[in-house]
């Protein structure tokens, strides 16, 4: 029995280390992975105007476009007014999908955002969309 008990805690130790081992801190364990350059390169790598995102005609006036791919928003509240915000909402972490009549809703439970500063208009987010930093010029909208 004594060689039993010895096998049983040299694998569940065995399994234990294993876990930890595949727990590992390569990816910073928190799911973020915009601070690890492996995961996500620069955008802005040897080129100090970002990468373009769209044209500043293709953002309709009082409304905005969703970029999935870069989980960003870009609204234009007023003629010649960029904005760009996180498309990520901030209630439970789904992607925005539609920006209308002043706002950007979240079609998960409601939330609905500001086009001209991301303050929540309906909840239940309770949070704004976080600023995504842009430059405009020249016609184009590139991240920045």
């Amino acid at each position: 029995m004594d060689t039993r008990r010895r096998a049983v805690l040299t694998a569940t130790t065995a399994g234990a280390a294993a876990l930890v081992a595949g727990c590992g801190s390569s990816g910073g364990g928190d799911g973020d992975t915009g601070s690890s350059p492996a995961s996500s390169p620069s955008a802005t790598d040897g080129d100090t105007g970002g990468t373009e995102l769209a044209r500043t005609s293709d953002i309709p006036v009082g409304g905005g476009t969703i970029f999935k791919d870069r989980k960003i928003v870009v609204t234009q509240p007023e003629e010649g007014e960029f904005k760009a915000f996180s498309a990520v909402c901030t209630h439970a972490g789904c992607l925005v999908t539609k920006v209308a009549d002043g706002t950007i809703d979240c079609p998960c439970h409601g939330s609905k955002y500001s086009i001209t500063d991301a303050a929540v208009e309906a909840g239940p987010a309770t949070r704004p969309l976080p600023a995504e930093k842009i430059t405009v010029s020249g016609g184009s909208i590139r991240t920045a």
